[in-house]
C-alpha cells in the first residue's frame, strides 16, 4: 500500500505530466499553467480532472515541440490525454498498480519518500 501510495505521486507530478526532459526546466521558468494558473514548481501535484497546459511562450520552443513529438511516437501513459499541438493535457485518473511502468524500483520510491 505505501508503495502505491509514494509511486502515484511520482505520476502525479506535473513534471511527470509532459515529457521528463524539459518538463522542469519549462515548469520552473513560468511555461506551464495547471487549469489556467500558472505553476512554477515541478513537483506540484495534479490531481484527476486537471488539464496541464503549455504557455504560448513555452510551446513555441523548438525544443519542447521536438520533445512533445518525440514522446508522440513513444506514446503516452493511459492515465493522461495529450494533445500534442495544442501543448495540453489532461490528468484522467490515478493510475493501477498494473499500469506503472515495470522499470520502477519499488524500494527506491518507498526509499525516498521515507525521509
Amino acid at each position: 500500500m505505501e508503495l502505491e501510495h509514494h509511486a502515484f505521486e511520482v505520476e502525479q507530478q506535473v513534471d511527470n505530466v509532459f515529457p521528463r526532459a524539459e518538463a522542469r526546466q519549462v515548469v520552473r521558468h513560468n511555461g506551464v499553467k495547471v487549469n489556467g494558473k500558472r505553476v512554477n514548481i515541478p513537483s506540484y501535484l495534479v490531481r484527476p480532472g486537471d488539464v496541464v497546459e503549455l504557455t504560448d511562450g513555452a510551446r513555441a520552443s523548438l525544443r519542447t515541440k521536438a520533445a512533445l513529438e518525440a514522446n508522440e511516437g513513444r506514446g503516452f501513459s493511459p492515465w493522461v490525454e495529450v494533445d500534442v499541438k495544442a501543448g495540453k493535457g489532461t490528468f484522467k485518473a490515478y493510475p493501477t498498480r498494473e499500469e506503472l511502468p515495470p522499470t520502477i524500483n519499488e524500494g527506491l520510491v518507498v526509499e525516498l519518500y521515507s525521509r
